[in-house]
């Protein structure tokens, strides 16, 4: 496994492989591996005659008071977890080398962005699409993957690769939960003891949706409603927001009549946590 910082080093890896007729599989990441990454890089593997891995924490999908500095990183656990899982290279590149001094050109999208967590993050897939869209045109990549718990992402990407012709496959892999139901998140470190207890109310909320939906319940509105209510009761809980959304063009749903995603963002304590579940007709 090789750790590379330019991208020209790894443009030379990548050709290399081409010229071999080998396919190339790559995870975006921000770093802090946990087992949700590995799933994803395993998936390459299996999939893949080569995986690359990016670590980068790509300043310009953070917002204004975000936690940019405070994003956690340890490139050092990264890299065995990366050795373990069959990564054949890490690109872990500095913001210097991702974005030139007067760099002003962005990949931007309307409508999949505005809803769910681009309503309090209006800037945010501006910044993933700009990176992903540039780490596919530096890996050119034969399939690429990422988790269903960032569902909003997964989509706009998938859009952004439609819209825009890129030759990449976008494979969308389940979420990955601890064993209480908690979604795994690189920010779950931040939760104090008494927080991580609490965090579980959001995976208990989804479920009672789910179940809501499955026993027939065609009202958004009365799901979404009895989802907040269970969240509401954990003081330590705020929410940003809860929706049913269409699954493909994710806007809210009024009559549950076809493919949705129940979304959620919540706070515990000071941290912003995200989790969902599809549910097809």
């Amino acid at each position: 496994m090789k750790t590379l910082m330019t991208i020209a080093e790894v443009r030379e890896n990548v050709k290399e492989w081409k010229k071999q007729g080998l396919t190339v599989g790559l995870v975006p990441t921000m770093g802090y591996l946990h087992k949700g990454h590995k799933s994803l890089i395993e998936k390459a593997h299996e999939e893949n005659d080569k995986v690359v891995v990016s670590i980068f924490v790509n300043p310009i999908q953070f917002g204004v008071n975000e936690d940019l500095d405070a994003y956690p990183r340890d490139l050092e656990n990264d890299s065995k977890l990366c050795e373990g899982a069959g990564v054949d290279i890490i690109f872990h590149p500095q913001a210097t080398e991702m974005y030139f001094e007067d760099f002003c050109t962005y990949t931007d999208m309307e409508k999949l962005t505005h809803n769910l967590c681009g309503m309090s993050r209006p800037t945010h897939f501006r910044g993933v699409c700009t990176v992903v869209n540039k780490l596919f045109n530096i890996v050119a990549p034969d399939k690429a993957y990422f988790g269903q718990k960032d569902a909003q992402q997964l989509a706009v990407i998938k859009r952004m690769v439609r819209d825009l012709n890129i030759d990449t496959e976008i494979i969308g892999c389940p979420i990955v939960r601890e064993d209480d139901g908690l979604a795994v998140s690189s920010r779950n470190t931040y939760l104090s003891a008494e927080e991580r207890k609490v965090s579980v109310v959001l995976s208990k909320a989804l479920q009672e949706g789910r179940k809501m939906l499955e026993n027939g319940e065609k009202n958004a509105a009365v799901v979404v409603n009895a989802i907040k209510a269970i969240i509401e009761k954990e003081p330590l809980a705020k929410i940003d927001y809860v929706k049913i959304v269409d699954s493909e063009i994710l806007e809210d749903v009024e009559t549950v009549e076809k493919n949705v995603l129940v979304a959620m963002a919540v706070y515990v304590g000071k941290t912003r946590l995200i989790d969902n579940i599809t549910f097809e007709i």
